[in-house]
């Protein structure tokens, strides 16, 4: 585990960060891949959810790099993350901790740079379930959710409409040193047994709320 110490003034904000429990996700009987679980404990104002866990995988925290370094403009320099691996197996259990370790010192790393902890990005990854297409979305303001509120409803599965599924699943492979498939569409299929009338009352409920932003985001551009 970790734990990161900003200091606020005269309290000291701990943020700590565990990558973990490993798991092999399989969508077909050909495709597979290694996803981690991302737990996070902070007393840390820049939060707005104090515990939380998620699950990502390797080609998710490439996004979430990519996109960080994109949205600081190059004013910092970031931490690599553990690179790609042609000869990735995932039945390598020395491979997979050694990747896990990586992303874990990535995201240590991260978290340690106050300038970074206003990127709604970073903050969806850590803390909904978004996939990486609405992530994009919701911090671009192009959700009928703001970025409060996808955190403070992780593991809800509340945000996708019949449409909105469509596009998951027509959405373009992403490229993975450990499979080639799709990413499983967000919320898997099963998870998908809302009926029209209880998507439709939840997103009335979620219009009708108060707007919340992050406490970190107001002193960004």
């Amino acid at each position: 585990s970790s734990s990161e110490a900003l200091n606020s003034g005269t309290h000291l904000q701990v943020i700590s960060v565990w990558v973990r429990d490993p798991r092999i996700q399989k969508n077909d009987f050909w495709h597979a891949y290694i996803d981690y679980e991302i737990c996070l404990h902070t007393d840390s104002v820049c939060f707005t959810k104090k515990i939380s866990s998620v699950r990502r995988r390797y080609s998710e925290f490439v996004w979430l790099r990519q996109k960080i370094q994109a949205n600081s403009m190059l004013m910092t320099r970031l931490p690599e993350l553990p690179p790609k691996n042609p000869f990735f197996s995932l039945n390598n259990a020395q491979q997979i901790t050694e990747r896990m370790k990586g992303l874990q010192k990535f995201l240590e790393q991260i978290l340690q740079n106050p300038l970074l902890l206003s990127d709604s990005c970073l903050h969806l990854f850590l803390q909904s379930q978004l996939s990486v297409s609405k992530i994009q979305a919701c911090a671009a303001g192009r959700t009928h959710y703001s970025v409060a509120q996808a955190v403070q409803r992780c593991g809800l599965r509340r945000f996708h409409s019949q449409e909105d599924l469509q596009k998951d699943l027509s959405m373009s492979c992403d490229s993975d040193s450990d499979s080639s498939e799709c990413r499983d569409p967000e919320p898997r299929i099963k998870d998908l047994a809302i009926n029209k009338a209880d998507n439709t009352a939840s997103l009335d409920l979620m219009g009708s709320s108060q707007e919340e932003t992050l406490s970190c985001s107001s002193g960004s551009a």
